[in-house]
């Protein structure tokens, strides 16, 4: 199986499920979600190291940031977290996934997006089944269940991984960042 790899810290959980599942796993890199080339680099080098953990292959997609603000972000610059952005951007990610996947011999492809309970696994789930083919399957894993969240945050400091507070896009980042803004100042009235 081919798992679309987001960061290191989320697909820590992911690796280990599908290997109990009896997958062969090969962890896709692949992200011009990313808002700037140094974040892109550095979430690989975690990535990479994870990999190195657990045993298994690790290939890498080319970033484009780019392709993917002309294709998903475009006219959805002020949509929510959580919102058609975001399913744009999972469409992007897993036909990207989906395309390496049956280009390279894989039976089924999955993504470690499912392990955030910040993403709606019901959107990633359709955009991976518009994805899938006869070639390729997709496989709905909802990495969040059995507590797979929290074994992402345990695994990530075991293996001393750089844990990310956005999901890598500029839209996403000036909404954490103003989140921060207002909760700093709401603690200042306190």
């Amino acid at each position: 199986v081919l798992l679309h790899t987001c960061c290191g810290p989320c697909a820590s959980a992911c690796v280990p499920r599908l290997k109990d599942l009896g997958y062969e796993v090969t962890m896709l890199y692949s992200n011009s979600n990313i808002d700037t080339r140094d974040e892109f680099e550095k979430r690989a080098a975690e990535a990479i190291k994870l990999s190195e953990a657990d045993g298994v292959n690790i290939v890498f997609d080319d970033y484009d940031h780019e392709s993917w603000l002309r294709e998903v972000a475009k006219g959805y610059e002020n949509e929510p977290e959580k919102g058609k952005r975001c399913l744009r951007c999972f469409r992007f990610n897993l036909e990207r996934t989906a395309r390496y996947a049956a280009k390279n011999g894989f039976d089924a492809f999955t993504t470690s997006l499912t392990v955030s309970p910040h993403k709606p696994s019901a959107f990633i789930f359709a955009a991976g089944e518009e994805k899938s083919s006869d070639a390729i399957k997709f496989l709905p894993e909802d990495f969040k269940k059995k507590e797979g969240f929290k074994l992402s945050v345990k695994r990530a400091n075991e293996l001393g991984l750089y844990r990310q507070g956005y999901c890598g896009c500029e839209f996403s980042n000036l909404e954490m960042q103003r989140r921060s803004s207002v909760k700093n100042s709401q603690n200042s009235f306190n």
